[in-house]
């Protein structure tokens, strides 16, 4: 699915996703990775939410998020609340859905100025 942005320059945008491919500001990845507003790590290194582990959201955390959304690739999985509990223990508000939600979801909290980091599972 594409998506339209008037102004790229804003931060970094999912202008399109599929099945494979998450595009920001136009330039497709193949791999997972994790986007802000004003940065993003292609090398994240997750390729199934059953992967996920404390180095991964340290990456997340890295980033300094207001909120942190993790798409967790075709459909949505819950992982055990142990592996996302440092993302709690800071008051960071944390959700999960499935990677073309998250995609939507990053695009619109990032449009309205809000800290949103999401970690994005290819």
């Amino acid at each position: 699915m594409k998506f339209a942005q008037e102004n790229q320059d804003e931060g970094y945008v999912v202008t399109a996703y599929g099945e494979n491919t998450i595009s920001l500001n136009g330039k497709a990845f193949e791999r997972s990775l994790i986007v802000a507003s004003t940065e993003f790590s292609e090398d994240w290194g997750v390729t199934s939410i059953d992967q996920l582990a404390d180095e991964h959201i340290a990456q997340i955390l890295s980033f300094e998020p207001e909120l942190v959304i993790i798409g967790t690739g075709s459909k949505l999985i819950f992982p055990p609340v142990e592996v996302y509990a440092a993302i709690i223990k800071q008051g960071i508000g944390v959700d999960f859905m499935d990677t073309h939600a998250a995609c939507r979801t990053y695009n619109i909290l990032m449009s309205e100025g809000r800290g949103v980091v999401a970690g994005l599972i290819l």
